[in-house]
């Protein structure tokens, strides 16, 4: 998908800053953030008919790469769960599609007063053409 990133925006004392977070996006579109990066497995376990995958590592014709299990959760980065059964499925152009619009839905939902949401805003946030729904289901 690219390069994605997010940040929360927080305010302390007077003093306005970003946070980063890591961003987790669920089957159900429903957005997990950790204020703190973490292992894969400790969302792996919650989700065990799940692999995770991180935008950044997203490619049009080939598989989405699984996360080990292992590795340390990055913030500023967006993950999705997605089912075991399409772990060898090469990525359309069509799903790829799907997924940032989920992951702009999710991040638009989590924060409706966030800056890059806002309708007045200066800076507008988007995704590519809208596609069909999201194809990327998985029952736990």
């Amino acid at each position: 998908m690219g390069s994605c990133a997010s940040t929360e925006y927080t305010s302390k004392s007077g003093n306005q800053s970003w946070q980063s977070t890591v961003n987790i996006v669920h089957l159900d579109g429903k957005l997990e953030q950790l204020k703190e990066p973490t292992k894969a497995w400790h969302v792996l376990s919650e989700n065990p008919n799940c692999y995770m995958c991180c935008s950044e590592s997203m490619y049009v014709g080939l598989p989405m790469p699984p996360v080990a299990p292992t590795q340390e959760l990055q913030s500023d980065h967006i993950y999705f769960l997605v089912p075991l059964s399409k772990s060898r499925v090469p990525l359309s152009l069509q799903d790829l599609g799907n997924l940032a619009i989920k992951a702009n839905a999710a991040l638009a939902t989590s924060r409706p007063n966030h800056p890059i949401f806002k309708a007045n805003s200066h800076k507008k946030f988007r995704t590519h053409p809208t596609l069909s729904n999201v194809s990327l289901q998985c029952s736990h």
